[in-house]
Parts: C-alpha cells; structure tokens; sequence
C-alpha cells in the first residue's frame, strides 16, 4: 500500500476539519470528526482498505477511550492519531503482511497510534499557541468597535493556524512516513526483537485507556458490576458489540425510571407537608 499526493492532500484536510469551529464546535469536530474510530472509516475510504481501517481505528481508539482535554491540557493529540497514526498503521501492516482482523495488526496499530499521538501533542500547542495572535487582534478590533472583523478571527484566520500545524504536518507525514514504514520491512523482520516489542507493548495499551476510564466512573466497589457486564456478555453469549450496546441501553433505562420514581417518592412527602401547614395557616 502507497499514499499519493492527492491522498495525502485529504488526510490533512480532514486533521485541519478535525478541530475547526466552522465544523460544528468540538462537537462535530474534535469530539467525533477527530476520534479514531471515525477516524479509521475515513481512513480506509481515502486509502481504498475499509476494513483495515476501521479494524485501526478500532484498536486506538480503546487506549484513547477515555482521554479528555480539562483545561486545554492534552497528553496525546487524537487528530494526529486518527489521520497520521492510522494511515501509517494501515501501510505497516499491509507491508508485514498481516491480517486486518489479527492481533498482530491491531498490536502494531495501537503502537504506532501511541507514538504518533504523542508527537502530535506538540501541533496542538503550536496550533493553540498561533490561535492567541488572532484572539489579540481581535480584542484590538472590540477596543476599537470594528465588531463586524470579529468574524475573521472565528472563521478565518484559525485556517492559517491549522494549515501550519495540521495540514502540512499531515500532509508530509503521511507522503514520507509511508514510505519511509515500507522500507522498515526489511530493517524489522517480524520474528525481530523490535517488532516483537511493538506487538507486546501494543497489546497492553488498551489496559491504560480501560484504567482512565474506571478512575472516571467507578467511586464505589458496586459501580464495577454495571461495568463488567458488557465484558460478561461479549465473552459468554458471544455477543458483538451492537447487541452490548442494546442490552446495555436496556439496563439504562430500567436504572433511569427507577431513579426517578424514587426521587418522586422523596419529594411526595415534603409536598405533602407543605400544603398542610399552608391549610393550617389559612384558617
């Protein structure tokens, strides 16, 4: 597998799209655009693997499943993971000749994804740190009540900062990477020490977004129950992950009316109690 100029050229205009305001808000944008898992179906429409790329995006996204950004701090850019690191995967594991759908492939993806996401952390500063030129010229304008240039520093000049760090890095990693990861097949044999750490390294990734994500939703002991049972499921019933999520859907809303009929039944009696005293008083 080889990427083209033209290919190249709509990766970076996806990594620019990824983080855009004109795309809806980090909503459309950083939020879904930008994360593997759509990610890897673009990927795989541009490059002509559909299944290679959404098997990628799959195996990335589960170390990057819980990363959130509080305070504009980023560990790992998830747009640099999804349109340079699945890319560069999708050409590895062509070259190593792997299949899509084996551990092996989706070992190598998580690795590369890994290394990818944190060199990207680098564009997104720089694009964060370019945004802050046009945020001063646009307190200039609101000083001098030029409102209507305010429209330049929210929908125009934030184009120049993602050409700078988006789209050109992208564009360039993903022309020379790929070929510079095809001519790694020689230099790594798969029975290689190098490789074979790739492959361990990989399959231990998705223990670190699975451990963020508990930090963030379990505070009691029971809260693992809920948690365990999509696991429980996909391992006993065979079940895919559809069929999870249906089940889980189901739980959810059986959880949610019994919250809110006990809830009801809390505030029933201080309801009570209110428009007796009012009786009382009336009297």
């Amino acid at each position: 597998m080889t990427i083209s100029w033209l290919q190249a050229i709509i990766l970076g205009i996806f990594a620019s799209l990824s983080s855009m305001p004109g795309m809806g808000g980090t909503s459309i944008g950083n939020y879904t655009l930008g994360r593997p898992l759509v990610g890897g179906l673009v990927c795989g429409i541009v490059l002509g693997d559909i299944k290679l790329g959404i098997a990628c995006g799959v195996a990335m996204q589960l170390v990057y499943i819980a990363l959130v950004t509080p305070g504009g701090t980023v560990s790992a850019d998830v747009r640099a993971v999804s349109y340079i690191g699945i890319p560069l995967a999708m050409v590895a594991i062509h070259s190593q000749g792997l299949s899509a759908t084996g551990a092996d492939a989706a070992n190598l993806a998580k690795s590369m994804g890994t290394l990818v996401g944190t060199v990207g952390t680098v564009l997104f500063y720089g694009t964060a740190t370019m945004n802050l030129v046009w945020q001063h010229m646009g307190w200039k304008d609101v000083e001098k009540g030029k409102f209507h240039k305010l429209y330049l520093v929210d929908w125009a000049y934030p184009w120049i900062s993602h050409i700078c760090f988006s789209f050109i890095p992208t564009l360039i990693m993903t022309k020379l990477g790929a070929t510079a990861v095809t001519a790694l097949r020689n230099a790594l044999p798969m029975d290689g020490i190098p490789m074979k750490t790739l492959f361990t390294v990989g399959a231990m990734l998705p223990c670190v977004g699975i451990a963020i994500l508990l930090r963030q939703i379990v505070n009691t002991p029971v809260d693992f129950i809920p948690f365990l049972v999509g696991f429980t499921l996909a391992a006993s019933l065979k079940l895919n992950l559809v069929s999870v999520a249906i089940v889980s859907l189901i739980f959810a809303l059986l959880t949610y009316q019994l919250e809110m009929a006990r809830a009801s039944k809390a505030i029933a009696p201080t309801t009570s109690d209110t428009s007796a005293d009012d009786d009382e008083e009336d009297i």
